[in-house]
């Protein structure tokens, strides 16, 4: 891993072993977007072993679908298939280092959720991003929000986690300015609507963790899209 990174293989490899399989979500705080990412055919997943969007995007009409990542069990990614009901071997993975890995491939939706926070240097990631990007393709980037109530959350509960992310690079203007200065069109930078906090599995305390959840249920009934309460970066552009 390059030394602008927050975390090491280490840290995921102890992430994932307290990692609890779900199903591809129904709803996602992208929906919006879904719309303008149809009609596509080649789809990769930066950093989201084990592909559980790598999954869904194949259950929207994506034929080739790939997952990048420095750790990958690839065990675990057919389990992901199996439970998802996908075809095994749908999810091509390919484990190695981002900012090392090289290849003449491009693709129609360069994707990430929950990872370009880990890196210190955001306007190099953004590009990585985009050079896998096919002509006239999309990116679609999705990071937490640490700087409003779900970052108090995590600095209250669990600072661990909190160290692992940048917080310098969730600023919506922030995105925007590097995304134009990468010469991307049909920009979106916004909060994600569904207000929400959570607590990551390594936190101890079962009492604390379902505390947190009721709070997160209980945000729910004010919808409302801002720095304060929006859970999510979304960072949508074209090539």
């Amino acid at each position: 891993m390059k030394s602008n990174g927050f975390t090491d293989r280490e840290f995921w490899k102890s992430y994932w072993e307290k990692y609890e399989f779900e199903k591809v979500p129904s709803k996602v705080p992208f929906q919006k977007f879904l719309s303008k990412l149809r009609n596509k055919d080649s789809f990769i997943e930066i950093g989201g072993f084990p592909g559980i969007f790598s999954a869904y995007f194949y259950s929207k009409g994506y034929k080739k679908v790939s997952l990048l990542d420095f750790y990958i069990d690839e065990a675990i990614v057919r389990k992901c298939e199996k439970i998802n009901s996908l075809p095994e071997n749908t999810i091509h993975c390919i484990e190695a280092d981002f900012f090392t890995y090289s290849t003449k491939d491009q693709y129609d939706l360069v994707f990430s959720f929950g990872f370009i926070e880990h890196f210190q240097d955001t306007k190099d990631v953004l590009q990585r991003h985009v050079s896998m990007l096919a002509n006239q393709g999309r990116l679609l980037i999705i990071l937490p929000n640490f700087k409003g109530l779900n970052g108090l959350v995590q600095y209250l509960f669990d600072k661990e986690n909190l160290k692992a992310h940048n917080l310098d690079c969730m600023k919506p203007a922030l995105l925007k300015s590097i995304a134009l200065a990468l010469n991307l069109k049909n920009i979106t930078v916004e909060y994600s609507r569904k207000p929400m906090v959570w607590l990551e599995p390594n936190v101890s305390s079962i009492w604390v963790r379902k505390f947190i959840k009721l709070c997160s249920y209980a945000l729910k009934l004010f919808p409302i899209k801002c720095r304060i309460l929006s859970p999510y970066i979304i960072l949508y552009a074209e090539k």
